[in-house]
């Protein structure tokens, strides 16, 4: 009989483990001189239990500090690289003996196909995706490929209901269609900062920081929002219902953030406030999705390459591994 208890008990504790789970990672840029050794990085990252890193390009020494980490990636290709990756499938092949096989002890869930590309560059994504995963799947490489696109995209976002890809942003239709195809994420970089600092007016800081009352302070149909990172998030996934198939792609929030400096609302506070808000939130997703968001915040240090301003200060920690501010990732 005890037996019998224990496992009703057992099932009963397994059921309740959820089957969709939510990882918070940190985005980490290169873009200066003063940063500390890859070793050290992923040490920071394991002392503050973060177990997810993206990176915009395949550094070498970052791969290396990575193999046999607990930390999984993101893993960036240079804008400039996309075109021969389209045009030539062993490019792609070379890339991934260069950057993948030569280390085996790292976790790689996505293979990003550039970030925020633009122009004509940008008609390159979709061929390098598939020699991409193609040459991925011939290695026996078990990642996905994605693309990592701004706000931009979209012609509209407001109400979330309306979101549409613009006319400009056409590419990006295909884009979604294949990602349904080989059951992959849409990397999307969510900025609630620059998007309050465009319209202060309209926009109030509560309503950009997840600090709005209970009552919605927009309704959009069946959805009610009370922070514009939900909504911007769903204007997105509206556009992608607008695609064949693209009701069937799940967002991934490649960027989030807040800088600590250098502009209109960058304070330390603010930007403390913002990435622990955001990081107790998206577990609950959004509205029109509330299922756990995958989220990497932008970004682990301030970086001193990058144009002055605000531009610096997006760092959670100092380039001597110092917390900007106490924050808790769990």
């Amino acid at each position: 009989m005890a037996s019998l208890l224990l496992i009703a008990f057992l099932v009963t504790v397994l059921a309740a483990i959820p089957t969709n789970v939510m990882s918070i990672g940190i985005c980490n840029g290169l873009l200066g001189d003063n940063l500390p050794a890859p070793n050290e990085v992923v040490d920071l990252f394991n002392s503050h239990g973060v177990t997810s890193m993206r990176i915009y390009s395949p550094d070498p020494d970052t791969l290396a500090a990575l193999q046999g980490s607990n930390v999984d990636l993101i893993l960036g290709a240079y804008n400039e690289d996309l075109a021969s990756l389209a045009s030539d499938i062993s490019a792609a092949h070379a890339w991934v003996q260069n950057y993948v096989l030569q280390y085996p002890g790292i976790t790689i869930k996505y293979v990003s196909l550039g970030n925020e590309v633009t122009g004509e560059n940008a008609l390159n994504i979709l061929p390098a995706m598939r020699n991409m995963y193609a040459a991925l799947s011939s290695a026996g490489i078990d990642a996905k490929v994605s693309t990592s696109v701004s706000m931009g995209v979209l012609g509209t976002s407001y109400p979330p209901s309306q979101g549409k890809f613009s006319s400009e942003s056409s590419y990006i239709n295909s884009i979604v269609q294949y990602l349904a195809t080989i059951d992959a994420a849409l990397l999307v970089n969510v900025h609630p900062y620059f998007t309050y600092i465009g319209d202060m007016t309209n926009i109030s800081l509560d309503y950009a920081m997840f600090n709005s009352p209970e009552e919605p302070v927009v309704s959009d149909g069946l959805y009610n929002y009370n922070n514009i990172f939900d909504a911007m998030v769903d204007a997105v996934y509206s556009a992608m219902e607008k695609v064949d198939n693209g009701s069937n792609v799940r967002v991934i929030v490649s960027e989030s953030g807040w800088p600590s400096d250098g502009g209109t609302a960058a304070t330390v506070s603010n930007a403390k406030m913002y990435n622990q808000n955001l990081i107790n939130h998206v577990s609950q997703g959004t509205p029109k999705r509330p299922t756990p968001l995958d989220t990497y915040i932008f970004a682990m240090f301030n970086e001193n390459q990058k144009p002055a301003g605000v531009e610096q200060h997006w760092g959670l920690f100092y380039p001597d591994k110092e917390p900007v501010y106490p924050i808790n990732f769990n």
